[in-house]
């Protein structure tokens, strides 16, 4: 035994850079001692599996002696939710299979919902309900556009579990799901059966004065396409200037702002962004622009992909900025499949910053035209284009001066 000890010892030392593992053995001098199937792995990556060793062996602990059959899967999986959760980052975060799928459904704008949209603030952890979408059953059980959503059947939802919120509100049609939100200072319950929920991403019409209007809800599907369907048809009814509605929009996929943006900028950057080592990379603009004068509406809740945009095309001079302090979620998120598709994650990889280099991230975009929603307007629901809206009212004024 020790000469056969000492032949592994000079193999080390000849070959620093590989390792001879088993699948069962927990050191090397076990190898001698069993008859087993061997793998060659680089060093690297045998200390690699080394830092997950303890692991392992609870894991093996609990597949030999617990008092029952375990569910192995569903342990890895809260493990995997558990990684992702320790690095506390409420943009972080696993999709198992069923979410993985909701996630698809979400981006094709058809699922099995209640019809709210909303968004978390990590000053106070609260969640309010910034959408509810026209004809569905959220809107026909009394759901309003400010309510605080503060529990989904059992889940007491906060900003760290706003997305297990969204889960449990997803799912088949038909079935009912209990809310519970806060209005003012009362609490309510609501009882709201699933349907089929079709999501528009784009709206858009002709105010006075040749003032085109277009509104955006999220940066997800095809709406960029949609954008640029609705600009060309409002310049061919004598659109001079357009007003972007990006209130409530809380973001999607960076490209379909980028995409927007382009139609507006012939050349130069519109962001870019950082990584954790400093590493910096540009998003230029391409040759060919529209010169319509902009004015972007924005509120406390339009942030991400909206803020790339608007704020991007104002930092460059071309647009106005009318409304109140944007969100600022100045970051950005992979999202990562697993397993063949099956299954995936998102994880925050890097912060974005303004042309200019100004910061976005927790400071928000601050307009030109200050305008705020009253109060008791906040949860009023306006026709497209009413111009009893205040904030649109002040946007349609600030349009109007930039016809020339």
């Amino acid at each position: 035994m020790k000469k056969k000890g000492l032949t592994v010892i000079l193999l080390l030392a000849l070959i620093s850079s590989v390792i001879i593992v088993t699948a069962n053995a927990s050191n090397i001098f076990d190898i001698l001692s069993k008859s087993q199937k061997t793998v060659t792995i680089p060093q690297e990556e045998y200390e690699r599996l080394s830092r997950y060793k303890k692991m392992d062996d609870i894991m093996r602990y609990i597949e030999t002696w617990y008092i029952e059959e375990p569910d192995t899967d569903k342990m890895i999986e809260s493990a995997i939710v558990g990684l992702l959760y320790a690095l506390d980052d409420p943009y972080t975060y696993y999709f198992n299979s069923e979410q993985w799928e909701q996630e698809k459904e979400n981006d094709v704008g058809e699922y099995g919902g209640i019809g709210i949209e909303m968004l978390g603030n990590r000053e106070d952890y609260s969640v309010t309900i910034t959408r509810v979408f026209k004809d569905t059953p959220a809107e026909r059980a009394g759901v309003l556009k400010g309510d605080v959503l503060v529990r989904v059947e059992d889940l007491e939802v906060n900003f760290y579990s706003m997305q297990n919120a969204v889960n449990i509100m997803r799912g088949t049609v038909d079935e009912t799901v209990e809310i519970e939100v806060k209005r003012g200072e009362e609490y309510l319950t609501f009882n709201i059966p699933r349907a089929t929920i079709h999501v528009n991403r784009v709206e858009s019409t002709m105010l006075d004065d040749q003032v085109g209007l277009i509104v955006l809800y999220a940066f997800a599907g095809e709406s960029e396409k949609e954008f640029m369907a609705a600009l060309d048809a409002l310049e061919n009814q004598g659109a001079k200037a357009l007003i972007v509605d990006l209130r409530d929009n809380g973001g999607g996929w960076v490209e379909s702002a980028r995409q927007i943006a382009d139609l507006f900028l012939d050349d130069g950057i519109l962001f870019y962004t950082q990584d954790r080592s400093g590493y910096q990379e540009k998003t230029d603009m391409k040759p060919g622009k529209d010169d319509i004068p902009l004015v972007f509406l924005i509120n406390e809740n339009t942030a991400s992909s909206s803020e790339i945009l608007s704020g991007g095309l104002h930092d460059r001079g071309r647009a106005t900025l009318v409304g109140v302090q944007s969100y600022g979620k100045g970051i950005v998120q992979a999202v990562i499949p697993l397993d063949d598709d099956t299954d995936g994650f998102q994880m925050t990889v890097e912060e974005y910053f303004l042309p200019s280099g100004a910061k976005v991230h927790k400071v928000g975009l601050t307009p030109d035209i200050i305008s705020e929603m009253p109060e008791e307007l906040k949860s009023v629901y306006f026709a497209l284009g009413d111009l009893a809206d205040p904030q649109l009212k002040d946007a349609w004024n600030a349009a109007k001066e930039l016809i020339k």
